[in-house]
Formats: C-alpha cells, structure tokens, sequence
C-alpha cells in the first residue's frame, strides 16, 4: 500500500471537505492564506470530462497552488477505464493523492452510475479503486463514502473498499437516502473501525458530518477514535476555520481547547470582497459569477444592516460591483467592528 503523505500527518488530523462549487481554486487559497488544514481536497471533477474534449475546462478545477500541499484531487465516475485514465492525468499534475467519490448524492451523477450510486455496484467500486492505483501507480489512493444507501449498510459496504487496500477511507455518518436532512450519527464510526481493524489496519479512519469547528472536530476524534475529521459546510464564510492549527496542535494537552480565530465582522467583509475579487481573476471566464454568491450569506450576518447588505450584494454583477457595495456600507457604517 502506498501511504504516501498519509504517513507523514499526526493523529487525529482536520481536512477540508470537497465541496462542489464551494471549494474551488479561489476559495482554497483563501483558507491556505489564513489557516490550512492538514490536507486539502479539491471539488470532485468528473474523470469522463478529463478524458474528453472538454477537459480544458476541467482542468481549472484542479488547479492549486505550493501552499495548498498536501492536496488530494477528488474524481467520480463509473467506468474504471476513465478512471485510470483521470488517475494517470492527476499523478502527472503533481498531485499528492487521489480520492475517489462514492458518496455524492446529486442525481445528476448518481445517473452516471457515480456518487453514491457506487454503494449498490460494489463490484463496480472495486474495479474503480484498482484502476486509480494502476492509474496512479506513485500516489495514494482514498475514498469518500457513506454508511449506506438507503438504510445502514456498514457491515456490507465498507469491507468491499477495504479489501482493495486503500490508504484511508472517509465515511459520512449518514446513508444516501437521509442526505443531510437528519444529524450525522457519528457513533456508527465505531462500527466502521471495528471492520478495519479486521479487514485492513493499516487504512486511516476519517469522519464527517455536522463537525462544527475544530474543537468539536477533536472532540469527536477522541470520542469516537477515528484517525481524522473531515470538515465541510463549516467552512463556509470563515476561511479561518483551520487558523492556529499547526502552532496550537503542538503544545495542546489533552482536555486543552484549540484557540479559535474569531473575526470581526469587518474584517469579514474586506475577506469578502478580496473573495471575490480572487475568484473573478482566477475563475471568472469558465464559472458563473453566481456561484460565488453563495458565500456572502456566510461571511455577511450577525450585524445590524447585514440583510439589507445581502441583499445589496446579491443584485451585484462583479466583483468591482461588490467592492464598491462594501465600501460604501463600511463607509456608512464606521463604528463596524
């Protein structure tokens, strides 16, 4: 098994989630400025799309940059074939691992046979981690999962992705069906280890779901003894999320607190417009600048006039619109702290 980087990183460790059209190459620069965790993922990308014509596109989702390593490059499909293919295409971009999807409950990729899908072909998943390996023959090879489809099918799923040894296995504390509408059931990681230690002991254990900050993430690390946290939708309007991580994690005892950053609400919005500005530099001629506007919710509340501000923002057409917004809301309201 090639652990790659993997061995490299102290127990329990805090990654970013892969989040479509969330953490993009902007967003993830972002947070790399003001704190990175442990390891970075990128959005899943569609390994059919790196083998076609339209992969230049595509390609821009697998950007990153020095500060971001170690990254992972996230990809889905249901054809082994391209899998191999987008494997051997990420290995030659540089990057540190390869994570395969087999969680997303979008339906336009569980159409595909993709995503969670995967949970009901498990022949089909094995075949798919073996071509990234042959694929990726230098990188370390994970996937992203749940505990079940429809209902909790933990003692049949997982043993089927530990047995093509990968180097760690992510499992979001939910089954397809329930997607986030119910809380993350994090006592079923015990379940989950229980059959590695069986199956595959040397494969990393990570949770996710519902991790609030990275506090909680520990907390649910020493509770429950996986390996590491994912953290997702936390992140969202707080690239601060993993700040201090690394300075704190070394003289941190047991029962002692990660010192959180906690930013003022200024200091929020001229991260916002600087966002922004990123993003429309970065990714602003192959994504919808809509997208983007999907942080300001995030980064803008708590305030008094942040609603009238959103909504201000929401109506914005670029990122020298949102500056302007911004500015003038500062301007207006000076006492902001």
């Amino acid at each position: 098994m090639n652990h790659g980087f993997w061995k490299k990183l102290k127990k329990p460790f805090f990654v970013l989630a892969p989040m479509a059209d969330v953490t993009d190459a902007a967003f993830r620069r972002m947070i790399a400025k003001h704190g990175a965790p442990d390891v970075f993922w990128t959005e899943f990308v569609s390994a059919d799309g790196l083998c076609s014509a339209g992969r230049k596109v595509l390609l821009r989702d697998l950007e990153y940059s020095r500060k971001e390593r170690p990254i992972v490059a996230q990809l889905f499909t249901a054809h082994p074939d391209k899998m191999r293919e987008a494997a051997a295409i990420c290995q030659k971009l540089g990057f540190d691992g390869i994570d395969i999807n087999m969680g997303c409950p979008d339906r336009s990729i569980e159409k595909q046979g993709a995503g969670a899908a995967m949970i009901k072909t498990p022949k089909i998943a094995r075949e798919m981690i073996r071509a990234a390996k042959e694929g990726a023959p230098n990188l370390p090879i994970s996937v992203k999962t749940r505990i079940g489809y429809n209902k909790n099918e933990i003692a049949t799923w997982i043993p089927e992705i530990l047995k093509e040894g990968v180097v760690a296995l992510t499992v979001h504390c939910r089954t397809r069906k329930e997607m986030s509408l119910v809380p993350a059931r994090w006592e079923h990681m015990r379940e989950v280890i229980a059959i590695r230690d069986q199956i595959a002991p040397e494969t990393l254990i990570l949770g996710n779901g519902d991790v609030l900050d990275l506090n909680d993430a520990r907390d649910k690390a020493n509770e429950y003894g996986v390996d590491g946290v994912m953290l997702g939708r936390a992140i969202f309007g707080n690239p601060w999320l993993f700040a201090g991580l690394s300075q704190t994690r070394l003289n941190l005892g047991s029962g002692e607190r990660f010192n959180l950053v906690c930013p003022t609400s200024r200091e929020k919005l001229e991260t916002l417009v600087e966002h922004t500005k990123l993003f429309e530099k970065l990714l602003g001629d192959v994504k919808n600048f809509a997208i983007m506007k999907k942080h300001y919710k995030a980064y803008v509340n708590g305030f008094d006039g942040a609603k009238e501000l959103r909504v201000r923002l929401m109506e914005c057409v670029d990122a020298k619109e949102v500056g302007k917004a911004v500015k003038e809301f500062l301007k207006e309201n000076k006492g902001l702290r």
